[in-house]
């Protein structure tokens, strides 16, 4: 997952040269950043489903060989704006299914009481991925050139690949579920579910925030807020320290709080993240001093992706395990949509505002509102206090009860 961000903020870290070597427009820079999603939402859909039946040891190598080998043409001098694209777009195809398929992993090695700190410690490797890429990839940027950047990234995936088919697998938690022994439900009934629409609408909101981050941040930092570009790096590695923070923070006070409510664990505290971050990204643009920027972005920008763990292990809590992979690639396919329109929508915006100051006040604030609509979402909606095996019409065989200790 760590690879996974960096291979997504190379994008934003590179704009400034990219821009002015291939003289782009910031409504053509969108739509490269855009151009990331494209395949991303049909390729985590269908991998959702193979990854109810195939071994992640093997689907995650693939995804990784085929992210990596999308990295090293853009490398090449000679590579045009549309190689860049259809990179982008190939590198989406195979990133897609990675969180998803990562979550349903990491739960096959933790309990279900777990599985909302599982899920933070996995959120918080994006971040971390963010932290090191900042600084390393503008160094050698700055040292070889923008295009540089691609070739470490799709060497290091290569590199990682190999080194997951020799330790990589599932967990010892994988139950009769998952290897198909169990019930199935019919996804109608499994999405009829309040939990499902909160998880979808909150989704939403961050995943359109965070592809606006990666691609916009570095941009607005240095061209509207007047930002040196040698702390670039530093600076947009901010948001995803405070994420870490909050990640984990919000993953040990999920576990603390399952025990007297699901709702309150991992709906209402992932709805307070989220809420928080739309409300700084709206006031981002018009702050003053300019020293306020950074908080505010750290805030804006850092919140959000609190929230994604704990929606992740409620969507986990109201469908049977063995049709967990299916469910999360479902949701990550939809939610993803946002991650398509929000790179392109913003640049469109800026370039259509009478200034770039205008036309960040505008996108942030669109961003912005999106966030706390999903907060208030998961703060209604998300009820997963009666799990799946409870629900109307359904016969399950009674699980383990040490998995159900803590659970709520």
């Amino acid at each position: 997952m760590m690879i996974n961000f960096m291979d997504k903020a190379v994008i934003g870290l590179v704009a400034k040269p990219m821009k002015e070597d291939l003289g782009l427009t910031t409504t053509q820079y969108g739509t490269v950043a855009g151009a990331f999603y494209l395949l991303f939402s049909l390729s985590a859909l269908a991998f959702g489903f193979i990854g109810n039946r195939i071994s992640s040891r093997w689907l995650l190598a693939g995804l990784a060989v085929v992210w990596s080998a999308a990295q090293l043409p853009v490398a090449l001098p000679a590579a045009s704006l549309s190689v860049i694209i259809a990179t982008r777009v190939l590198l989406g195809a195979g990133e897609g299914p990675a969180f998803p398929l990562a979550m349903h992993t990491a739960f096959t090695w933790s309990k279900v009481k777990d599985r909302g700190l599982t899920g933070s410690m996995l959120q918080v490797s994006g971040a971390l991925g963010a932290l090191v890429s900042g600084p390393a990839l503008i160094a050698v940027i700055d040292a070889y050139g923008w295009r540089s950047a691609f070739t470490v990234l799709g060497i290091v995936g290569l590199v990682w690949a190999a080194v997951w088919l020799v330790f990589g697998g599932d967990g010892p938690h994988l139950s009769r579920e998952e290897k198909g022994d169990g019930p199935r439900r019919t996804y109608r009934r499994l999405f009829s579910r309040g939990t499902w629409y909160g998880a979808l609408v909150a989704g939403f909101g961050v995943s359109w925030a965070l592809s606006v981050h990666i691609a916009f941040l570095p941009l607005y930092l240095e061209d509207v807020a007047g930002f040196e570009r040698s702390s670039i790096g530093f600076l947009t590695a901010l948001p995803s320290l405070t994420s870490v923070l909050l990640i984990l923070l919000g993953g040990a006070l999920s576990r603390h709080l399952i025990g007297r409510s699901r709702r309150l664990a991992l709906g209402i505290l992932g709805g307070c993240f989220s809420l928080a971050a739309g409300i700084c990204l709206i006031l981002l643009p018009h702050a003053s001093p300019v020293w306020l920027v950074l908080p505010l972005a750290g805030l804006a920008f850092g919140a959000g992706p609190a929230q994604t763990p704990l929606t992740v292990a409620a969507i986990s809590v109201i469908v049977p395990d063995r049709q967990r992979s299916a469910a999360l690639g479902i949701w990550y396919a939809l939610v993803s949509i946002a991650a398509v329109a929000g790179p392109i929508a913003t640049g469109f915006v800026v370039d259509s505002a009478p200034s770039q100051i205008a036309g960040f006040g505008l996108a942030f604030g669109l961003a912005g509102g999106l966030l706390v609509l999903g907060g208030l979402a998961a703060m209604t909606l998300i009820r997963p206090d009666q799990p799946h095996s409870s629900m109307k019409g359904s016969r399950v065989a009674r699980p383990p009860r040490e998995r159900l200790t803590g659970a709520g």
